[in-house]
């Protein structure tokens, strides 16, 4: 028996990191990092999503309104009657010398809009390309948000992608309860879409004699309490500022020990708000969620910092919902459920023992083959084979990676992979023990003409795996994953591990054990 040498320990670092990190996995047990299966495993929640991306035109036509408003007063340009009429927004420049001015500052701010001007009465409207833009744009950010959701909320691995046009496919694993599936689909559905809007104070004590048309002749709407929807707000409907212009928001307590929420507003809404603010001292502004009016204080002085908080008698849980609904950004139109089913886990049991079966099957084989066919060569590349095995689910585990059904196929066609590296490097040393060479330089040339082909193979591979990885989605991820993953540890353990090994066993290789050692007869 030769030395150790720095392949071989190397080798035994390798194969004992993936004993010791795969084990939570193997064992399932309560400490340590583990696998997470996926939804085709353990079961989960299923749901098509459809989208109403025609109320992102209306969503637009608000913001544009908003923009228009501080726009113009913010030039002194006294503009009346702003309002959203169908799908246009207009309203009345009233000095005429205005009218150039406010024209060429639209233009400047406004992209995408058609702005009609007679006599002092303009018409704004979106132009068919942006229309079309905008409701892409919606579907486009909803799977965005949803997904950014998901992952905020702490699930592993969901799959939130777009079907067809206008629909949305969610697929969440581990979802076992009816109150954890409730919690995600309300995650899901909030549109989480934050105001602030100013309280008409002319008119506020008519708000319960009012209707909802006449407040639109005002240009205002009636929005009610969050926590008692008996209680009515009249507040201006062209809104101070949006939630576009959120940053942050995180769970904080009050000085009741209350759970309340902080934001941020970026660098314009701050100055927004701080102008509104700065210039409506005595007057009540309403923070708005989801078109529930949450406080309405009174403003003391100006607000500066572009910071804010919203109070609503939250639980823990419903803030942290929130939090993570406004941190991901609002929906730009709402979403609904099409479709929906909660998958058990027996499916998942079924799928794990036959995949089960069929890798230790195939593992078996292998390692059977290798050894009738090699002979001692095929022992150690089953060797290097087991350590490969270990490293795929210790890596996994370390990464909280999600093990779905195509990722064990993943696994299964790895154990394949993983000894076709030593298949090669056995070949070139039999043929160079056939043509004479002393057992040394076999090895040592047998790997060194081995590598190039070995190193192509392993890179074309790893680079089909990582675009795989990169553009695919849920299953096709988890399949690319355990590829990408088998591959790197297979280069380690099948060309560095096995030669280290036959290295340290050259004094015992005889050249007239050829047959045993290499599965040749010389």
């Amino acid at each position: 028996m030769g030395r150790l040498n720095y392949r071989v320990v190397i080798f035994i670092f390798a194969l004992i990191f993936g004993v010791v990190f795969s084990l939570p996995s193997l064992l399932q047990s309560q400490h340590g990092k583990k696998i997470t299966l996926g939804l085709d495993l353990q079961g989960g929640l299923h749901m098509l999503l459809g989208v109403k991306s025609d109320e992102a035109i209306k969503s637009r036509l608000k913001s544009i309104a908003g923009t228009v408003k501080y726009v113009l007063e913010d030039n002194d340009i006294v503009i009346d009657e702003l309002g959203i009429n169908g799908d246009k927004v207009t309203f009345k420049v009233l000095d005429p010398d205005d009218i150039p001015k406010a024209k060429e500052l639209l233009q400047k701010e406004l992209q995408g809009v058609q702005i009609v001007e007679n006599k002092g009465q303009f018409t704004l409207s979106l132009t068919p390309k942006e229309i079309a833009r905008t409701k892409k744009q919606a579907i486009d950010q909803a799977v965005d948000t949803i997904r950014n959701r998901l992952d905020q909320f702490g699930l592993a691995e969901p799959t939130v992608a777009k079907q067809g046009t206008d629909k949305i496919l969610v697929e969440v694993p581990g979802v076992k309860t009816p109150a954890d599936e409730q919690r995600i689909r309300e995650l899901i559905a909030r549109a989480a879409h934050l105001q602030m809007m100013a309280v008409d104070e002319d008119r506020a004590a008519r708000v319960y004699t009012m209707t909802p048309a006449e407040a639109k002749k005002y240009g205002d709407v009636i929005l009610p309490d969050v926590k008692n929807p008996k209680e009515k707000y009249l507040l201006k409907a062209i809104p101070i500022l949006d939630g576009s212009m959120l940053t942050d928001a995180k769970v904080g307590f009050d000085r009741n020990n209350q759970p309340v929420i902080n934001f941020k507003l970026n660098g314009e809404g701050a100055r927004i708000f701080g102008d509104f603010s700065g210039k409506s001292v005595g007057k009540r502004m309403a923070i708005v969620l989801d078109n529930k009016v949450y406080s309405a204080p009174v403003i003391r002085e100006r607000i500066g910092g572009g910071s804010g908080q919203i109070s609503g008698n939250f639980t823990l849980n419903e803030a942290n919902d929130v939090a993570i609904a406004l941190r991901s950004g609002a929906l730009l139109a709402p979403v609904y459920v099409m479709e929906k089913r909660s998958i058990g886990p027996s499916l998942g049991a079924d799928s794990i023992r036959q995949s089960t079966i069929a890798l230790v099957l195939g593992f078996v084989m292998v390692v059977l083959f290798m050894i009738i066919y090699y002979g001692m060569a095929g022992a150690i590349a089953d060797i290097a084979l087991v350590a490969n095995l270990f490293l795929i689910l210790a890596i996994m585990s370390l990464f909280g990676a999600t093990l779905t059904l195509p990722g064990m196929a993943g696994i299964v066609l790895t154990v394949g992979m993983a000894v076709d590296a030593n298949v090669i490097i056995n070949e070139r040393i039999r043929e160079l023990l056939r043509s004479g060479a002393s057992i040394p330089k076999a090895i040592e040339e047998g790997y060194a003409n081995a590598f190039t082909a070995i190193w192509d193979a392993n890179v074309t591979t790893l680079i089909s795996a990582v675009v795989l990885y990169a553009y695919g989605t849920g299953p096709i991820k988890g399949f690319a994953l355990t590829m990408s993953i088998g591959i790197l540890a297979s280069m380690l353990t099948a060309i560095l591990g096995t030669h280290g090994i036959y290295q340290m066993l050259l004094p015992n290789i005889k050249k007239e054990k050829l047959n045993f050692w290499f599965g040749i007869k010389v």
